[in-house]
């Protein structure tokens, strides 16, 4: 049993621990949670925002799991403290400088992951300790930092008492240290790049410091590729090819700098996570803040808190429910049905944790035990039947607005007028060494097992080298009840399929027999085509325009919303007929947000 220190804070922090510990508990964790205090209530009250119980608290546990923490410049702090605390000499030190540093916390670790699109996955580890952060800020200078900067002609101009000073701090023992943990984390977590983030063409004494202590550790770990690279370029590179990095180092402030522009490029602060760890002690927190305006409105997103837990998860070596719970949170970010405003949605904090939570079981089984790879919810009848009366155009109109893709690029219809909809039966098919061995596969004996009101998703990896489904499989597929079939791959036999009006649609055509150049790899396994992945279950439709997939999870929120699109555009359609200006009739019935109040009201008569 690992045990937790548990440290809500304050602002938006007690929602989102509540929330994601809530979620948590669906897990069935092996971690005894301990509740304590910190933050600005704590300062108000007994000027000290760490008291001493909490101390205790974080001694006695493994680590700690930190919600967020206000912290404001040095004449509010003073103004907020209880009377009787104010003029004697008390100082706000923010939280977590003071974890950090008497903790000895010297890595912080931020992960930034395309939640959407799997396009990159990179680690910025930012150092703690020292750097422009080490505290060495000075206003009104003394004779010893005065002679350092004095021949500057700006200084010169202003006098020792109205010049700044702020000293970088880099010594030999943190870089090390510092180093050695990105090395060590690039090789637990299968990255080949290690990149050192500073600005060596101007800093060029301290960059150089880094750049040789660099030189040295790196020949302890010669299975990392190294690089040197300057802040704003990189800056640059994680907007434009985040793909191309794999963990990034930095000294404090750049390493605050570009953890948060990596939160931008993932999305935004309420999908990013943090984790401070040091040789003997860690915490981890959300990388977005107290925001003390939104505090008590239930409008925060919990993604953050809950990609948080899984981060702790992984540090205290529980890495197969932190990976689920981090599935979770991805499949209710990509889905964007249930999501808080910031990522477009209008959800509150507890409906998306409660949906996370629902993710949660549909992997795992309503027993508990682990779902099948690849399975889908089962979609009712009634809904797969709505689908299959309505224009493909409609349905991705529904899918792109909840940022749902499902275009299925590049399968193109091959018997016009054909409409269907049906569950997706998923086929695999790998090729064969034609040298080793000429012999017969049976490839498709598969279509036996098909069940009825299926709709056969073939993958061949877009093959047009030999076919994947002919006449006869037409035949016996109108039999069994197949709704119809698409092939990422090739098709032959095209005008019998057109004479048997079969919904076929397929990547190209040939007439090349697949019998001894491909075999069946697997049934009811995940395709992906282009961009969208099928799931087995999930529900394709296909018509004149192409064929797209509806995930499964999804189906019944798509079918309404195509039927409002379908319906919004009718009553346009009415509307111009009856002399109404175009732009005043899609102004009228909400063609630029069919799903909402608008698409609801009845077309007007024109009699």
């Amino acid at each position: 049993m690992k045990s937790v220190a548990v440290l809500p804070g304050d602002g938006i922090g007690p929602e989102v621990v509540s929330a994601a510990l809530d979620t948590v508990e669906r897990l069935g964790l092996p971690l005894d949670l301990r509740f304590g205090e910190i933050g600005w209530e704590c300062w108000r009250q007994e000027g000290d925002p760490v008291p001493q119980r909490t101390w205790k608290l974080l001694e006695e546990t493994d680590t700690c799991l930190l919600g967020a923490i206000t912290s404001k410049p040095l004449r509010e702090a003073e103004a907020e403290l209880a009377p009787s605390l104010r003029g004697r000499g008390l100082a706000f030190v923010s939280p977590v400088v003071q974890l950090r540093q008497r903790l000895g916390l010297y890595a912080n670790i931020r992960p930034v992951t395309d939640l959407d699109h799997g396009r990159f996955d990179f680690t910025v580890i930012r150092e703690n300790t020292e750097g422009l952060y080490a505290g060495l800020d000075f206003h009104g200078l003394d004779t010893a930092l005065w002679n350092a900067v004095r021949h500057h002609p700006n200084a010169e101009a202003s006098g020792a008492e109205d010049t700044s000073v702020t000293l970088r701090l880099q010594t030999r023992f943190g870089i090390d240290r510092l180093l050695r943990f990105g090395f060590a984390y690039a090789e637990a977590h299968g990255h080949r790049l290690l990149t050192l983030v500073d600005k060596p063409n101007v800093l060029r004494n301290s960059s150089d410091h880094l750049r040789r202590r660099l030189e040295v550790i790196a020949q302890e770990h010669p299975g990392i590729e190294t690089e040197i690279l300057n802040v704003d370029a990189v800056a640059l590179w994680m907007v434009r090819r985040p793909e191309r990095f794999g963990v990034l180092v930095a000294e404090n402030m750049f390493g605050d700098i570009l953890s948060d522009l990596g939160a931008g490029v993932m999305g935004g602060l309420g999908l990013a996570s943090s984790g401070n760890i040091g040789d003997h002690g860690s915490y981890f927190e959300p990388v977005h803040g107290s925001a003390p305006g939104m505090a008590g409105q239930g409008r925060a997103n919990p993604m953050a808190m809950l990609l948080t837990v899984s981060q702790m998860l992984d540090h205290l070596d529980i890495p197969v429910p932190a990976e689920e719970l981090r599935n979770a949170v991805r499949a209710v970010a990509r889905a964007r049905t249930t999501v808080t405003y910031d990522l477009g949605g209008n959800s509150g904090t507890r409906q998306v944790a409660e949906a996370v939570t629902r993710q949660l079981s549909a992997q795992q089984g309503e027993s508990g035990t682990e779902a099948v790879p690849g399975k889908a919810p089962e979609v009712p009848d009634d809904i797969v039947d709505r689908l299959a009366r309505l224009d493909t155009a409609s349905v991705s109109d529904a899918l792109d607005s909840l940022g749902v893709g499902g275009v299925l690029a590049g399968i193109a219809p091959r018997v016009p007028g054909t409409r269907a909809a049906g569950r997706a039966f998923t086929v695999t098919y790998r090729p064969v060494d034609t040298r080793a061995d000429q012999g017969f596969r049976n490839a498709a004996n598969y279509l036996d097992d098909v069940p009825e009101g299926s709709f056969v998703v073939v993958d061949n990896a877009g093959s047009t080298t030999c076919t994947n489904w002919g006449s006869l499989l037409t035949a016996l597929a109108q039999r069994r009840g197949v709704r119809g079939t698409a092939v990422h791959g090739s098709a032959r036999d095209i005008s019998e399929i057109r004479a048997a009006g079969y919904p076929l649609f397929s990547t190209g055509a040939t007439m090349v027999s697949g019998k001894n150049r491909v075999e069946l790899a697997a049934t009811g396994r995940d395709i992906t085509v282009g961009d969208v992945t099928v799931r087995p279950g999930d529900i394709v439709v296909a018509d004149d325009n192409g064929a797209l997939v509806v995930p499964a999870a999804h189906a019944a929120e798509v079918t309404d919303r195509a039927e409002r699109v379908e319906r919004t555009e009718a009553a346009i359609a009415e509307a111009v007929a009856g002399g109404l200006r175009l732009d005043e009739a899609r102004r009228r019935f909400g063609y630029a947000d069919p799903w909402g109040v608008r698409a609801e009201r009845p077309a007007p008569s024109h009699a």
